[in-house]
């Protein structure tokens, strides 16, 4: 891993400075990826903005930034944006401080302010090691999220197309999924997503595969295919369905029939039943037949100390007394044959007992 710190004249830094909004924002003649495409369009509120200024405009240090080469003589920000962003809106006239602009200055004052060096560290090496720097170093200003740092390692073709479709508020993934996921899109935890559930968790990896290719087409089309299987099983939209690992689930049961109209069913009568405690875990429920996703009721703390004082901590099973510490309150019709958590249905078994029980 190389990591050179340069001084960068602000003069050199505002060279054709070009902000076109969502297809991105340059400088530095060009070379310099301020806001790379589709990335989260963060900006100073205008007191921060100012305090950059007003540091500059002093002579004041401002912290260091650091740039990635991805290219001969090509950059991108990696910690700076809002910094760079500032001055270099400053210097088109975008905004004035304490009621001067930059076209306000004087000569002296435009010289000595184009003149300013920024503390600039270029990093490059291998994606892997730059990867490990960037997420141990103390990065100012507001802190990249582990995406928008893989995004900056993996440059190119394939990722600026992966957030052309993960990342816009606009964009095709974002509005296909939003009934589905729970992300902040413009920190690029869409993409993560779709990410993880490609890769079943190795991102780093799958980045690192496809990162020249020429788009990303492959994620697009598998991250459709779980959005039309979630619809295919589940045909009613509830709001409940909404954050869970759909990806995860896909991947795992995508190959297994499932009845439509037999889950909708099922759906709204497990809605309905008071010992669901965990609505969002029906539709893992359906899918696997595990009864742990619903959170089922259980008896509590006074409960359990009526039904241990009526057995007179007897456990039924094995007859013997037990402290109420040794014991466990347990349904004795299950839920799963209609079994409620009621005293009727309740009687508290030793550990072992109740082990047995819960084996067959």
């Amino acid at each position: 891993m190389k990591i050179v710190l340069h001084e960068i004249p602000i003069r050199d830094l505002v060279k054709d400075y070009l902000d076109l909004h969502e297809e991105g924002v340059t400088g530095y003649g060009g070379r310099l990826d301020i806001r790379p495409k589709y990335q989260r369009e963060f900006i100073y509120n205008d007191s921060q903005r100012n305090e950059v200024i007003r540091t500059v405009s002093k002579g004041f240090p401002l912290n260091v930034m650091y740039w990635v080469k991805n290219g001969e003589d090509t950059y991108e920000v990696l910690d700076g944006q809002q910094r760079t962003i500032s001055i270099c809106e400053y210097c088109i006239g975008r905004f004035t401080v304490d009621g001067r602009g930059y076209f306000n200055l004087t000569d002296d004052e435009r010289e000595k302010f184009l003149s300013y060096p920024l503390m600039v560290y270029f990093c490059e090496g291998k994606e892997s090691e730059k990867l490990k720097w960037f997420e141990t170093i103390n990065i100012a200003g507001v802190e990249l999220s582990p995406q928008e740092l893989k995004n900056a390692v993996y440059s190119g073709p394939w990722v600026t197309d992966a957030k052309k479709y993960f990342s816009r508020a606009i964009g095709r993934g974002v509005r296909l999924s939003d009934r589905f996921v729970n992300v902040r899109v413009n920190r690029q935890e869409l993409l993560e997503l779709a990410l993880k559930w490609i890769s079943r968790g190795k991102i780093t990896e799958y980045m690192a595969a496809h990162q020249h290719d020429a788009d990303s087409r492959p994620l697009q089309e598998y991250f459709e295919k779980v959005l039309e299987w979630i619809e295919q099983v589940f045909p009613t939209y509830r709001h409940e369905m909404r954050g869970l690992p759909w990806g995860e689930y896909y991947n795992e049961f995508s190959d297994k029939k499932f009845d439509a109209e037999q889950n909708d069913l099922r759906v709204a009568e497990l809605m309905q039943d008071e010992e669901v405690t965990r609505p969002s875990g029906i539709y893992a429920y359906l899918l696997t037949g595990n009864e742990r996703y619903l959170s089922l009721r259980t008896f509590d703390r006074r409960d359990r100390r009526i039904l241990y004082e009526r057995q007179q901590g007897i456990c039924p099973y094995c007859k013997k007394h037990f402290e109420i510490g040794d014991m466990a309150a347990d349904h004795i019709t299950p839920w799963s044959k209609g079994g409620k958590t009621v005293l009727e249905n309740g009687q508290m078994l030793c550990t072992e007992c109740n082990l047995k029980k819960s084996d067959k």
